[in-house]
């Protein structure tokens, strides 16, 4: 008698084809599962189907402002995690939108299949914070964690990893450009996350393994300032590169103006968040809301960003930096 065999588990993801969403993508397809992508524009992410066998990978057209995509896009999953957010406002692209409304709409659809979910927001959510991003990002969490009660939240920590939109992007300044900005002189604290040990946190909770109802902070091994960073990403790609620092009276006038460009460089409100650490919170690290708390062994960015840097590198060995 043939024995019939149950099929892989259904994940719709949603912005499943972005940075973060093709790590999700592949962890989950390592795992068996079979994943529905939910994105805007579904004719652009043919890059995610060779990351599982054949069928196990397609998009389907989703935006989180239109409930009806939403609702079609979950219908007949297991599970669902969220990971869309943008970084500046386009039209009707607002945070609002997307981070709050939309959050609440994929929360809700959800909870009307009776599916579990996984929503990804970010460290420094903070629904008194005098940045959007930060303000909407909190407010978002809210709403999922009103609508399902065992969702499970993570906060990442700025990601790094092939693909960034962080290292890659000084990287490309610093092989054009004499100097680099420290905005606030550069004394802001991130806790950088790889990529791939978020994805994996986000696939322990689809399999079940990560306690519902609880918001999670995800920062790697070390706490650096801005000007640290700097430091390391040109010592990985030798070259010497002033680092300037930029008040922040002045900064906020800059962004002021490149904040008009379709893609802007910066905007008012990243100079606004820029103001505050961006670590996990002592809290998180006392009760266990930490990649520790997960069992994840979270990987630095010395150990990664030579990996994929090395497009940037000079021909000289070493860099030097120096500051005025």
């Amino acid at each position: 008698m043939t024995e019939i065999l149950e099929k892989p588990k259904l994940v719709t993801v949603f912005g499943g084809s972005g940075f973060l969403g093709r790590h999700v993508v592949r962890e989950l397809a390592a795992r068996g599962y079979r994943i529905r992508a939910a994105v805007r524009r579904p004719e652009l992410a043919g890059h995610l189907q060779p990351l599982g066998n054949m069928g196990q990978v397609h998009a389907v057209q989703a935006n989180v402002r239109v409930r009806w995509s939403i609702d079609r896009a979950v219908e007949g999953a297991d599970h669902v995690v969220n990971l869309v957010g943008i970084l500046f406002g386009s039209g009707p692209q607002t945070f609002a939108a997307v981070h709050e409304a939309g959050a609440r709409a994929v929360a809700e659809a959800a909870a009307a299949e009776g599916l579990g979910l996984t929503h990804v927001s970010a460290i420094g959510a903070d629904k008194d914070s005098a940045s959007d991003y930060a303000r909407t990002k909190a407010a978002g969490e809210t709403a999922v964690l009103e609508t399902v009660a065992g969702a499970v939240v993570f906060r990442p920590s700025i990601l790094f990893g092939p693909e960034d939109e962080f290292f890659n992007r000084f990287a490309a300044m610093a092989r054009v450009s004499p100097v680099l900005p420290l905005i606030g002189g550069g004394h802001t604290k991130f806790q950088p996350a790889y990529v791939g040990d978020v994805a994996e946190a986000i696939a322990r909770s689809v399999d079940g393994e990560v306690a519902g109802g609880r918001i999670y902070e995800l920062g790697g091994p070390d706490v650096r300032s801005f000007k640290e960073l700097m430091e390391e990403m040109l010592a990985v790609i030798g070259r010497r590169r002033m680092l300037v620092p930029v008040p922040w009276w002045l900064a906020s006038l800059q962004a002021s103006v490149l904040g008009l460009m379709p893609r802007p460089l910066l905007t008012r409100d990243q100079v606004e968040l820029l103001r505050s650490d961006n670590v996990v919170s002592r809290e998180a690290e006392a009760e266990g809301r930490t990649f520790a708390g997960l069992g994840i062994r979270p990987q630095s960015a010395a150990a990664i960003l030579p990996s994929y840097l090395w497009q940037y590198r000079s021909a000289g060995q070493f860099a030097h930096t120096s500051q005025i």
